[in-house]
């Protein structure tokens, strides 16, 4: 995790193009429910665990290489008062090493590229719960055809990453432009008050790829599915 982003997510409750709603969405997709054990690697501030959390009272411990971000994590679970079902720790997702099985459910809803691709992922996070295990994946994808030199492909390539790890798709739950916005949002205005010609510089770039191309062809989604 990057400096960068510790300044310009100092705002985001999500740090992802989604909302409250969606994430809800995905506990419903994976059947969370109050006897569930959930995984989630790289889960930044704790965003999605507390969601998930309150909704379904399922049990999470989330994962985040950035110090930064766990402190404010266990700030918020103390907050919300859910420290009996969220747990957070300082760990890097590519060296962590898990018990096979030792979860129902594996959550990667802004990390992929620490392995790959979302098919990459996904082959990560199969055997940390197993065969019958649920996994979720947050990854970008095209809405034209084509690749791009981040390794960014269409949707039904992004779907066939994700199956090729033996996961069966069981949903799909897509970034509005909205969504978009008010992540993008909050990145420009914390770089504006908080940063120097330095920062100046690459939010601007940052940002006007976004405003030429990526606003109208990139897509986000989260990609839920079982484990075969």
């Amino acid at each position: 995790m990057s400096a960068w982003h510790e300044l310009v997510e100092r705002d985001h409750d999500l740090q992802n193009p989604t909302s409250a709603d969606k994430i809800r969405l995905v506990g419903a997709y994976l059947r969370l429910g109050a006897d569930t054990t959930v995984l989630d690697v790289a889960c930044g501030k704790a965003g999605p665990a507390l969601i998930l959390a309150r909704e379904f009272r399922c049990r999470i411990h989330g994962v985040d290489v950035s110090a930064t971000f766990i402190e404010e994590a266990q700030r918020r679970i103390t907050e919300a008062d859910l420290e009996d079902l969220v747990s957070v720790e300082i760990g890097d997702a590519a060296e962590a090493s898990f018990e096979p099985a030792s979860y129902d459910v594996a959550l990667c809803l802004g990390a992929a590229f620490v392995w790959g691709h979302i098919g990459d992922a996904a082959a990560a996070l199969n055997p940390v719960v197993g065969g019958g295990g649920a996994v979720a994946v947050g990854e970008p994808f095209w809405r034209r055809s084509g690749r791009d030199e981040r390794g960014f492909v269409d949707l039904p390539t992004t779907v066939a990453r994700f199956e090729s790890a033996g996961v069966d798709l069981t949903g799909l739950i897509a970034a509005s432009e909205d969504d978009w916005d008010r992540y993008e949002s909050l990145h420009w205005r914390a770089a504006i008050e908080t940063g120097d010609n330095a920062v100046m510089e690459t939010h601007l770039g940052w940002r006007d790829s976004y405003l030429s191309s990526q606003r109208a062809e990139l897509g986000w989604a989260i990609f839920t599915g079982r484990v075969r």
